[in-house]
């Protein structure tokens, strides 16, 4: 029964197993782990209740029960879930859903590689790598610049390395952020998944991402890593208005009217009734262009109070540009960081 630290473990190529019950799975789970849950989210609440109101011998009896008629199915999807039979598992702290699922899995023929201290293990490291120095470039510009387009080309075409905060989070990070995007993570899958992403960047090399607030939607980046952000030097793409206005009409012209107005409604106290109004009248007539024109005063103005220099901030160089072609403007900026030196 090889019981690994948490470097060994992942460093196996084996499939994880997540032994927890499908409650806690959904709430945060490793990366690629598959859910093989050793209790339902009833049977697990009612251990619970038993071994904080009766006594823990009371609790082991009644997980027994529930465990000895499940036995078989759960080595069939094992099977199904890792056809090699080796595999990494892990639960909550390495103790008895692991140690029980283990025993059935051995017996059955699997090869087991067991994480020490189990899934609380693995968050008390996320949550310290977040803190872990590493350097940033930081690319800023109005809403409608065509930041994420940037990145992409510097990743895919200059090998830059990138972290995508947007696309990790499903959102875009405005009113309008969750239009068109999958459901947004929990909190602490976010998180997971983020470590994950940032475990594949070099530790030692500037990494563009995306200038933020600290919420993007609902989830909010990990301070630690955001004080880093907002120290870093920032690189400010400075787009021509009508180039943003026609780009953005672009992109939500093809989104469905109905998610459109409301985005709009949430945003009524800051856009004021007239310029509400004639954003949901732009909407209903199809001109997106005019929407957007309405909108772009409140975001417009909310950024460049936002480009005031930052307290420990090393450097906010300005990149002007002609457009919102993301291949011209990724060459612009390299050649602008090379001037700089930064």
């Amino acid at each position: 029964m090889p019981r690994h630290s948490l470097a060994e473990f992942d460093a196996l190529p084996y499939p994880i197993l997540d032994v927890r019950a499908p409650i806690e799975f959904a709430q945060g789970h490793v990366p690629g782990a598959l859910s093989l849950p050793l209790f339902t989210d009833e049977e697990r609440a009612r251990i619970g209740t038993a071994y904080k109101q009766v006594s823990q011998e009371r609790a082991v009896h009644m997980g027994l029960e529930f465990f000895g008629p499940k036995m078989s199915a759960m080595v069939k999807q094992a099977k199904k879930l890792a056809p090699g039979k080796e595999v990494r598992l892990h639960c909550w702290r390495g103790g008895m859903r692991s140690g029980a699922v283990l025993w059935l899995l051995e017996l059955a023929g699997f090869k087991v590689h067991l994480l020490d201290k189990g899934y609380k293990d693995y968050r008390r490291a996320v949550l310290a790598s977040f803190a872990a120095p590493r350097p940033w470039r930081v690319l800023g510009g109005l809403t409608g610049s065509g930041k994420t387009d940037v990145l992409r080309v510097l990743a895919a075409a200059h090998g830059q390395p990138v972290l995508d905060l947007e696309g990790l989070a499903h959102h875009k990070g405005s009113a309008f952020g969750a239009i068109g995007q999958p459901a947004q993570p929990t909190q602490e899958q976010f998180e997971n998944n983020l470590a994950a992403a940032l475990e594949q960047l070099p530790p030692d090399v500037p990494v563009w991402v995306e200038d933020e607030s600290r919420q993007i939607g609902r989830l909010t980046i990990p301070l630690p890593m955001f004080e880093q952000m907002r120290q870093a030097p920032r690189y400010v793409l400075q787009v021509p208005r009508e180039a943003r206005v026609a780009k953005l009409a672009a992109e939500y012209g093809a989104e469905n009217p109905a998610e459109l107005a409301a985005a709009i409604e949430r945003l009524h106290k800051r856009l004021g009734g007239l310029a509400t109004q004639q954003a949901l009248a732009a909407v209903e007539a199809g001109d997106f262009e005019r929407m957007v024109e309405r909108v772009l005063d409140y975001y417009d103005k909310t950024y460049t109070h936002g480009l005031t220099p930052r307290s420990g901030e090393q450097a906010l160089t300005l990149v002007p540009v002609a457009g919102c072609n993301p291949a011209e403007n990724a060459a612009t900026l390299l050649r602008t960081v090379a001037a700089s030196g930064i």
